[in-house]
């Protein structure tokens, strides 16, 4: 009882810290429910990035575009959610979190329900475009909930390990519930279920977050949105291109150079603007920095695999898209399972510098592993045990990654540091699936070429395709080993054992 008794008096602290910078998430008896609706809203993000792609062929028929344009339904969500997280995460700091997240979850529901109805191409384009600009609004406030919800070091392991499975997961789960609900029910569900998502995390955000909103608001950097936003959309765009066209195209190249053009400006407006958008002392923290870059790197390994990956199952292995979604299920209980114990047990005792880089390691040797799938492969003898190799690998990156990406932030920056951790998850997927896409696609094309024509030649040539995205993934986490060795400091950082780090005065 007594035990009891003091665990509410800290947790109690803790909120009014918290409302006396005008950023409390929740009352202390209701913090755990405010994760699983800070969760399922994620879920909804992260699953909706993949869930549409098992749905496109069927919403390819039933609306009669051509394959030239239905990569748009894709990237259409990819461009506004990717060039918009950074506005949605300062926004969240500005006006606060509940109202950011509460719109964030309303727009979605409205953008997925116009999708679901749309009548023609060009609609659906359009709501899926609505629904990035929702979902940037929304994961960052999400994330900043949790991160401002939970600050006594053991309860913010417990959550981050949750939150990091589910948002490692979520791609999975996606294709899963795709592929149910394409084959059952219709692919207009696909977007349909979003409004159950959202109107359960819409209740449960109404009736358990606190309002609240920063003291002495600052203004917002309106020439630094433009040049991050435009930025990033270029880059998304100059890839989603030489996915389309070839790397030589003037849109491709054009875009690819304008973008870190344009990154490079936002941050020297960053360094001299009184109010910056994204204050350096964000990322310029190595920890927090090293997490960063380990998103984006994972990000575009891991998207790519359940491209490829997906592709070998349904063509190679014959295997349905409610079956294909199951295949992924292990994986997912893998990454799920390891999450939760590396930031309860191990980032506790060791830190980040040993688990990050391990994570790295063994996800690029699930992926020289998967280079060894040809047409004869079975699932629980070749396509299985890397699967897992890879679950135990992203579990490690992931929710550590997050957990340090937002560790002793300051209240004011928890929503800009939020909007960075998306930001780098989503533009590495982005750009990995683009790059790793038209990578498969060259080597395909130069195999066929190089070889005598056979009744095999084609699907031998989709085989070899496949080892290439994967060759190439292993070198992406090959460089993420390498990098968060170097970056991430040894030891336990003190934003994880000293809570009133984040609120210490700058």
């Amino acid at each position: 009882m007594a035990r009891g008794s003091q665990d509410t008096s800290t947790a109690s602290a803790t909120v009014a810290a918290g409302a006396a910078a005008g950023h409390q998430g929740a009352a202390p008896e209701h913090r755990w429910w405010v994760l699983g609706v800070v969760a399922l809203a994620q879920l909804m993000v992260v699953l909706d990035a993949t869930i549409v792609n098992i749905a496109l062929p069927s919403a390819q028929q039933a609306l009669g575009f051509s394959n030239g344009n239905r990569q748009w339904v894709v990237t259409a969500y990819a461009l506004a959610f990717g060039s918009l997280l950074l506005l949605g995460g300062r926004l969240a700091d500005l006006i606060g979190r509940k109202t950011t997240f509460l719109v964030g979850l309303v727009g979605f529901a409205g953008a997925s329900a116009i999708g679901g109805a749309a009548p023609s191409f060009e609609i659906l384009v359009a709501a899926r475009a609505l629904q990035g600009l929702f979902g940037a609004l929304l994961a960052p406030a999400a994330l900043s909930l949790l991160t401002t919800t939970f600050t006594q070091p053991k309860e913010r392991a417990r959550a981050f390990g949750i939150y990091g499975a589910i948002a490692g997961a979520g791609g999975a789960v996606g294709l899963l519930l795709g592929g149910l609900l394409t084959e059952y029910l219709d692919w207009r569900w696909c977007l349909y279920v979003n409004l159950i998502f959202a109107a359960i995390a819409f209740i449960g955000g109404a009736r358990l977050l606190h309002p609240g909103t920063p003291p002495n608001r600052p203004s917002l950097d309106v020439p630094g949105t433009l040049l991050v936003s435009a930025g990033l959309f270029c880059i998304v765009y100059g890839f989603s291109e030489a996915q389309r066209h070839s790397w030589s195209a003037t849109t491709t190249w054009s875009f690819l150079v304008a973008g870190p053009v344009l990154l490079i400006a936002f941050c020297w407006w960053q360094l001299r603007a009184r109010q910056p958008l994204l204050p350096m002392r964000v990322p310029g923290d190595r920890d927090r920095g090293a997490s960063y870059l380990a998103m984006f790197i994972s990000g575009a390994g891991m998207f790519g695999v359940f491209l490829f990956l997906t592709y070998y199952l349904q063509r190679t292995l014959s295997y349905s898209p409610v079956v294909t979604g199951v295949a992924f299920l292990p994986m997912v209980a893998v990454i799920m399972i390891t999450s939760v114990t590396t930031t309860n047990v191990l980032v506790p005792r060791l830190g980040a510098k040993p688990i990050v880089p391990t994570g790295m390691l063994l996800s690029a040797g699930a992926m020289v592993w998967l280079t060894r799938l040809n047409n004869d492969s079975t699932y629980a003898a070749h396509v299985l045990p890397p699967t897992l190799l890879l679950g135990l690998g992203l579990g490690m990156i992931f929710a550590t990654g997050m957990n340090l990406a937002t560790a002793g932030v300051k209240p004011r920056d928890a929503g800009v540091a939020s909007a960075m951790v998306n930001t780098s998850q989503q533009v590495g997927g982005s750009i990995g699936t683009s790059l790793l896409n038209t990578l498969a696609t060259s080597a395909a094309t130069h195999y066929a070429r190089t070889h005598r024509p056979t009744p095999q030649l084609a699907a031998q040539a989709q085989l070899h395709s496949y080892m290439t995205a994967y060759w190439w993934s292993a070198a992406f986490f090959v460089v993420g080993f390498l990098a968060t060795l170097l970056l991430y400091r040894p030891g336990v950082p003190k934003s994880l054992s000293d809570p009133s780090a984040a609120s210490a005065p700058m």
